[in-house]
């Protein structure tokens, strides 16, 4: 994905005008990794989390109990994002840091198993608010 991919895709994501099947795991982290190097007035872990209820709900879906927006792979998924970039060279491009995060363990969509259960990141509470790792701790 190049630096023009990832910003018609981020800015479609905002506008709530990107269709629903380019909303992949690539997608997420392509979307994250652009607010976080291009757009210093959002937080991504205090925003981000209504912009994906409002997106879901904008193409049809539902934010509930079962389906949705997910808590705790949105919070842990920003925070290994970051983790990245820190690791990166200063002014790296959103492209650069999205090939570095997809060639990472983190671009396969099951990473989170590595450090929850299936049964703890799959439960009501996880997709509510956060709950801690029961496998092993994120890394620092």
């Amino acid at each position: 994905m190049t630096d023009d991919d990832i910003d018609r895709l981020a800015t479609g994501f905002l506008a709530c005008a990107l269709p629903k099947e380019r909303w992949t795991h690539e997608a997420h982290f392509a979307t994250a990794l652009w607010l976080m190097l291009k757009r210093p007035d959002i937080r991504p872990e205090r925003d981000m989390p209504n912009m994906i209820r409002r997106y879901n709900e904008s193409v049809g879906g539902m934010n509930s109990d079962t389906s949705g927006y997910h808590e705790t792979i949105t919070q842990a998924s920003l925070h290994m994002a970051r983790r990245l970039i820190a690791g990166l060279p200063d002014g790296v491009r959103p492209a650069a840091a999205l090939a570095a995060l997809m060639a990472s363990p983190l671009g396969d969509k099951d990473w989170p198993f590595t450090y929850w259960s299936r049964e703890r990141l799959m439960s009501v509470e996880a997709r509510r608010d956060w709950v801690a790792p029961d496998l092993m701790p994120l890394p620092e």
